[in-house]
């Protein structure tokens, strides 16, 4: 089948939901898709010889990049809050955020519906930052791969993360979105980070027994996992806890005896569930996440997003926090 007739291949239309009333995602086009050739090619020949290339090439669709299965979750997630709630505005609203000019917009059209993906808002910016738009989009969640724009992003409260392209990717659920979180610098702030930074374990794990019943303070990441709680609960008010299509897994490198309790008190606090919740102790996380699968895992730190990647699983970089002055030290990070 070829781009035209998968395009006309009874696709079917739904109504948008209202921004406000969303929970909106916006996935960079490099991040959603593989476009390492057009990139190679902007950057060696220029941006004229890069429109030409794409225009040319505009009816050959983009390979699926990493974000492509999270984007395929939500969109199967979508499908059983319709069922559940017909009337319902509280989806996941998927905006396709794009620095490219307008007219490689066809080729992105074709590529979209030639993975059969439902997604109708574009931002195309045209080699303008789009952080202005993510904030008139009311947006949740904003995935790229161009860290720079991530980190701008964080700085105006939106969610963000940086995904990285990978060679390796194990198979995830086609059923039921699984979303995994690393705590300090992601999920909550990064205060206990900094002791361990600044005094070492053992002046870490003093601090969090002293303040084991005072609350740690938001992380970038904390209202990304309120929404899909809320969406969760939908789910449960209809009998569906035990087949939840959304799925939360707390890994962090914290030690449950010694420093977990404050976290579990922290979401317990908030009103949050996690159902599921790793303390490892320093150990590597890459094994778990290869068992559990999530369809992305957000963590701070560089060390433990390539362990991840190298293990085949979908992860994202928070570049938020202490740990961004520590890039390299390959320690026993116990306070995460």
């Amino acid at each position: 089948m070829n781009v035209s007739q998968r395009m006309s291949h009874s696709f079917t239309i739904s109504i948008q939901p209202k921004p406000e009333n969303a929970v909106t995602i916006a996935v960079s086009s490099r991040v959603l898709f593989r476009t390492e050739k057009e990139q190679k090619v902007f950057e060696q020949k220029g941006i004229e010889e890069y429109l030409r290339y794409q225009v040319e090439h505009e009816n050959e669709p983009f390979a699926p990049g990493p974000a492509f299965p999270f984007v395929k979750a939500l969109e199967a997630v979508n499908s059983r809050l319709r069922e559940l709630y017909p009337d319902s505005e509280e989806l996941f609203d998927i905006v396709l955020v794009t620095y490219n000019h307008a007219h490689v917009g066809i080729r992105l059209i074709n590529t979209i519906n030639y993975h059969s993906l439902f997604i109708e808002r574009f931002c195309m910016t045209g080699g303008s930052s789009p952080i202005g738009y993510l904030k008139a989009w009311h947006t949740n969640l904003y995935l790229s791969a161009d860290a720079e724009k991530v980190q701008e992003a964080l700085a105006e409260g939106i969610a963000a993360a940086t995904m990285f392209m990978s060679e390796k990717q194990i198979e995830v659920s086609e059923t039921q979105l699984r979303v995994a979180f690393d705590g300090d610098a992601v999920l909550f702030s990064d205060e206990s980070e900094r002791i361990f930074k600044a005094h070492g374990l053992d002046k870490f794990f003093e601090h969090e027994r002293e303040n084991e019943n005072r609350l740690l303070d938001h992380g970038p990441l904390k209202g990304f996992l309120e929404v899909l709680g809320k969406l969760q609960k939908k789910f449960y008010a209809k009998g569906h806890r035990m087949d939840c299509p959304i799925r939360t897994y707390l890994v962090t490198a914290r030690s449950a005896a010694s420093s977990g309790i404050r976290a579990l008190k922290t979401l317990r606090a908030w009103g949050l569930e996690m159902d599921e919740a790793l303390f490892l102790a320093g150990a590597p996380k890459g094994p778990m996440l290869e068992k559990i699968r999530p369809h992305i895992y957000f963590d701070d730190q560089m060390f433990h997003v390539e362990g991840a990647v190298e293990m085949g699983a979908i992860a994202a970089h928070v570049p938020y926090g202490i740990a961004q002055k520590y890039p390299h030290k390959k320690s026993t990070n116990a306070g995460k």
